[in-house]
């Protein structure tokens, strides 16, 4: 199933996340750093939602308060707590 999420206070306007079985199969950003996107997605997969949580939740850009790491560290806890 595909899930899109809108970050707030980055540079990417949509984040477009494919999880089959729990597991992240793809992810997608519009907008932003296209390299970073790219590598950020690449990492991301075949990963646990849990596990990518953990390790992106609170990464800062800058002077941002967020990040598109965090940012996808949010949508994919709003996509677990869709699933409960």
């Amino acid at each position: 199933m595909t899930y899109s999420y809108a970050p707030n206070g980055v540079c990417a306007t949509n984040i477009s996340i494919e999880l089959e079985d729990g597991i992240v199969q793809n992810v997608v950003f519009t907008d932003g750093c296209k390299g970073n996107a790219l590598g950020i997605a690449a990492l991301c997969r075949g990963q646990s939602p849990e596990a990518l949580i953990e390790k992106l939740k609170g990464i800062r850009c800058g002077r941002k308060q967020t990040s598109c790491p965090d940012q996808l560290a949010k949508a994919l806890e709003s996509v677990n707590a869709l699933k409960l």
